[in-house]
């Protein structure tokens, strides 16, 4: 069996073989598109995907740069947001709160409301009550409607001068000052008397009745308002110490009220007496039925002057109390007897807010 021999080329040679066998595997790769110019196509290649790696590379640093600036705008745009978010919070807790406060003054100004309505409801009813007895059916005057509205501004107005009557007094005022206002609050009890005179007018017995005014001053009503003696009675206490002129001077007009109470008093007691025999032993016969009817009506007309008198009674009863009291004094009468009608208006509501007792 004959092996065939392997000679090898020369060493020398294989430097020059190689570099030629790999040209012309390279010629059989690309089909002998070699030339010259390859080396530079290649070098103009590659350098034509540096430059489009460096623009690629220039674009991104350009649209990361612009995304920044996007971004920044975008923080900023939410920034502004939040601060009007809160803004408007703030100001949505205030506008709460405000709202809050209006509600609960509407709840205390409704709850006063349903209690006068209350009280009128109540009186209106008396008066219904009143006139379903005495076979009328004719309404309230429009002119009493108006004295009661006039009546109640004025209690305003009395609440209002009380509480600045305490704060003065409570603070260092000269005498003048306080003068004035002292002035200011009889004139005040002066414009209620020239208001009950023209109600007095239109209707003597409603003025008398006190449905004017709440129910418990009703209960210490003397013909359509306060006693005098009343008056001496509430203020003395607050009054303290006084000099042994002034004691005096206060009892002798308290004993002076007292004695013209009794003469009022008798008088409405006589006119009642008189009235009921007019009506008692009214005749059947019509010319003695017309004559006595008139002469019933005009006894009822005398009770327009005993309110007249009454409260020239309670006019003169408080400025004669001024007179005898230092300014001082006469203010801290004044406050005193205004806080007792506050009470009892207060007392009053309380009775009528009360819930009714059950039955056994």
């Amino acid at each position: 069996m004959t092996t065939p021999t392997t000679q090898f080329a020369p060493s020398s040679r294989m430097s020059l073989y190689e570099p030629l066998h790999q040209i012309s595997m390279w010629e059989d790769a690309f089909d002998g598109d070699i030339s010259p110019r390859t080396g530079v196509c290649l070098i103009n290649d590659s350098d034509e995907k540096l430059d489009d790696k460096a623009e690629y590379t220039s674009d991104k640093s350009l649209e990361l740069i612009e995304d920044g600036h996007a971004s920044r705008g975008i923080s900023e745009k939410n920034q502004r947001r939040l601060a009007q978010n809160r803004e408007a919070a703030r100001k949505s807790r205030l506008r709460k709160k405000a709202y809050v406060q209006q509600l609960e003054s509407s709840r205390l100004k409704l709850a006063q409301l349903e209690l006068e309505i209350e009280r009128a409801r109540q009186q209106g009813m008396l008066i219904a009550h009143a006139n379903a007895n005495m076979g009328l059916c004719s309404p309230v005057n429009s002119g009493l409607g108006a004295f009661e509205m006039e009546y109640g501004h004025w209690i305003e107005e009395q609440e209002r001068k009380i509480s600045e009557l305490k704060n003065v007094l409570q603070s260092p005022i000269g005498d003048v000052e306080l003068r004035m206002m002292v002035e200011n609050m009889l004139n005040h009890y002066c414009n209620l008397f020239r208001m009950k005179k023209d109600a007095a007018r239109i209707d003597a017995f409603y003025l008398v009745s006190g449905m004017w005014r709440s129910s418990v001053e009703r209960f210490f009503l003397w013909i359509g308002g306060f006693r005098p003696s009343e008056l001496i009675n509430v203020v003395m206490p607050q009054l303290e110490p006084l000099t042994d002129q002034q004691i005096a001077n206060v009892g002798k007009l308290k004993h002076c009220c007292i004695q013209a109470e009794d003469a009022l008093s008798q008088g409405m007691d006589k006119l009642q007496q008189t009235l009921a025999q007019s009506i008692t032993f009214l005749a059947p016969a019509p010319g003695n039925y017309c004559s006595q009817t008139a002469s019933a009506l005009e006894n009822l007309e005398s009770l327009e002057s005993f309110v007249h008198q009454a409260d020239h009674l309670r006019e003169q009863t408080l400025q004669q109390m001024s007179r005898i009291l230092t300014t001082r004094q006469a203010a801290k009468g004044l406050l005193a007897f205004g806080e007792y009608f506050q009470r009892l208006r207060a007392l009053s509501s309380l009775w009528s807010a009360r819930s009714p007792r059950e039955t056994v």
